[in-house]
């Protein structure tokens, strides 16, 4: 019921009107502005003004309503200020359900008694104080006449959902509306639930007073006098607690961090982290994963198990925690995938960009997860380290981080680290695969997702130096690969010729490739391609300015050339420091296109830069392959949350 069109979707014709809709605003009050006419549109010549308006103008835009279905346009003097719609209630709803107190039965057979008031919405450029309350309670008076002659049924109840995080639902408690609580976060997929994070506030509105009378049943109600649970008194403290948290105010830099603002911050926490809720083994389990997230967001540079758990929750939560994190049982891969599902609406676009970049971590000792003496890119040299591969999303929207692996070097599964795998519970079933193949595996998943389209595929030098990686990449994508100074390229295209003993009987004998090698480095630094001075993005601190470049050439793979050409892309900063990036861009694909691409893949290297410095991804205690992945999901939900918090509390 509250999904975004699709892109297929194409626009209904418009009624013509004199003036445009979007340029002349509507401002003043209800009472001193000429009366609100309020008309039902379905099956009329303007139920596609309505579908139009809708699809551009809602949040969740336009789709068909299922079932039995009312539109309603408001207009001022002809001219259309809002828009409405009631249709068919949810099947199932957990608070709606216990508010009535029917039975199974009863709701089967009584459901069209309800009606939901799918969509509302007033237009962009109307700022008439009151309106939204006056058209609900507007709508709300005719609702019932206007159903019953279109349906011959008689309602006796509406229902509506709000997203919390949009809307506080200011008008619906004007117009007397009750709220219920919050929907359970899952959907309607084929005969069965799947759970997509986005919980939603009920409200409910009664229009026929003796309902319970006519259904034969009785409100039910808790028992006022029951004792509390231990577990609900742990996470009441909890969140006192977080009421008076010290946060990191990189939060929401143009926040004061009053009294008023951390509390409000911790009320958008703790509303984030209940839509994770139903993934956990335990109600014990939502207690400790918000104190995890809180600590993780918190001002003080510790992150460790102990001091997240002694600020937030007691002596004896240090060794619940670390068990939350090793071996309790929770679905860390559903939550991987919730945080997709709800990041998504925030961030993704048609041109979008999917970025992949490997980390190290630097480790001592020998039993952690995954370690090894290996090359750590991130240093520059060969040591005691852990790495991961790590998938991020970009576009004009913003950016965020969505899936990330421990790559497990070939050593560690030789039979002699049997132990050492059973020790830090590593599955069973988990094969040896090199980080670009780890890398494609993760990309391909988000792809075959359909949750974040994307135009681009970027990725660190690390990979963007490997010919096998770029081109297992889906097609109909255009790579902006990150590529090291020493890269060797063509500028023209290379002449092949073979050599005089293939015509004396030798034709194993390999063609000879004449032509000019240069690195990246060397034609940056010299006069074969011209530059300019471009603004990249606008940013908090200021412009980003760089000077680019680029150039077609003519890759090497193994000392030969691909046969092909591509777009070197080259990036000075402000401070002299080059960057350099191949393309398989067409040709015709223009310099701003390429700019607009190197942003994006600016914004995932600094999101990964931030994940290092503020975010803590490299800061923890775990040596097992739950706990890495467990605390690398929480990283990912805390940038999701502060993504989220810019977005709520913005200036």
């Amino acid at each position: 019921m509250n999904e975004a069109i699709t892109p297929s979707e194409k626009s209904l014709p418009v009624r013509q009107y004199s003036l445009p809709l979007d340029v002349l605003p509507v401002h003043g009050t209800v009472h001193t502005l000429p009366p609100i006419d309020l008309q039902v549109v379905s099956q009329s010549c303007l139920e596609s003004l309505w579908d139009d308006l809708v699809r551009r103008y809602h949040y969740l835009g336009f789709q068909r309503l299922l079932g039995h279905r009312l539109k309603y346009l408001a207009f001022i003097k002809d001219r259309p200020v809002a828009a409405l719609s009631f249709s068919a209630p949810a099947l199932k709803l957990r608070v709606r359900d216990h508010h009535i107190g029917w039975s199974a039965e009863q709701r089967q057979a009584h459901l069209e008694r309800i009606v939901n008031n799918s969509r509302f919405l007033i237009l962009p450029w109307v700022e008439v104080k009151n309106l939204a309350s006056h058209l609900l309670a507007r709508a709300l008076a005719r609702i019932t006449h206007d159903w019953e002659e279109r349906f011959r049924i008689r309602l006796w109840m509406v229902e509506t959902f709000v997203d919390p995080a949009r809307f506080a639902g200011t008008c619906y408690r004007a117009a007397n509306w009750q709220y219920l609580g919050q929907t359970s976060g899952s959907g309607k997929a084929g005969k069965g639930y799947v759970y997509h994070g986005s919980r939603k506030d009920v409200y409910f509105y009664v229009l026929e007073p003796r309902f319970r009378k006519l259904l034969g049943c009785d409100r039910k109600s808790y028992n006022l006098f029951h004792r509390s649970s231990p577990t609900l008194d742990k996470a009441n403290d909890l969140h006192v607690r977080l009421h008076h948290a010290d946060w990191n105010p990189d939060i929401v830099p143009w926040m004061d961090f009053t009294k008023s603002d951390r509390a409000a911050l911790a009320d958008e926490l703790i509303a984030f982290h209940d839509q994770f809720n139903p993934l956990f083994g335990r109600k014990e389990h939502r207690r400790l994963g918000l104190a995890y997230l809180s600590g993780l967001l918190s001002k003080n540079e510790s992150r460790s198990i102990e001091h997240i758990a002694l600020t937030f929750l007691d002596k004896q939560g240090v060794r619940s925690l670390q068990r939350f994190l090793k071996s309790y049982a929770w679905d860390h891969g559903a939550m991987e995938q919730a945080n997709q599902t709800m990041l998504a609406p925030a961030i993704a676009d048609a041109d979008g960009m999917v970025t992949v970049v490997g980390c190290d971590f630097l480790k001592k000792g020998k039993e952690s997860v995954g370690v090894t003496r290996q090359y750590c890119d991130r240093y520059g040299k060969v040591d005691n380290c852990q790495s991961g591969v790590y998938v991020g999303y970009s576009s004009r929207k913003g950016y965020g981080l969505l899936a990330g692996r421990l790559f497990m070097p070939a050593s560690w599964f030789s039979p002699e680290q049997k132990k050492r795998r059973k020790d830090n519970l590593v599955p069973q079933d988990l094969v040896f695969k090199t980080k670009p193949q780890i890398a494609a595996e993760l990309i391909e998943n988000v792809n075959t997702g359909n949750q974040f389209p994307a135009k681009w595929i970027s990725c660190d030098a690390g990979f963007g130096s490997d010919w096998e990686f770029l081109e297992s990449l889906p097609q109909g994508k255009y790579y902006f690969a990150a590529i090291r100074s020493n890269t060797q390229v063509y500028i023209h295209k290379p002449v092949a010729e073979m050599p005089p003993c293939v015509e004396k009987g030798y034709p194993q004998a390999s063609p000879l490739i004449f032509g000019n090698i240069y690195t990246v480095e060397e034609i940056a630094l010299s006069n074969k391609c011209s530059w300019c001075k471009v603004v990249l993005a606008e940013g908090s601190n200021g412009s980003l300015v760089a000077d680019v470049a680029r150039l077609r050439v003519y890759p090497l793979h193994n000392e030969l050339p691909k046969g092909y050409s591509v777009w070197i892309f080259l990036h000075r900063r402000e401070d002299g420091q080059l960057k350099y990036a191949l393309s398989n861009a067409p040709e015709d694909a223009t310099l701003s296109e390429l700019c607009e691409a190197a942003t994006m893949h600016w914004q995932l290297e600094q999101c990964f830069h931030d994940a290092k410095s503020e975010l803590g991804i490299d800061v923890y205690e775990h040596r097992s392959w739950p706990a890495w992945h467990r605390h690398m999901i929480y990283v990912f939900l805390k940038r999701h949350f502060i993504l989220r918090s810019r977005i709520r509390f913005k200036k």
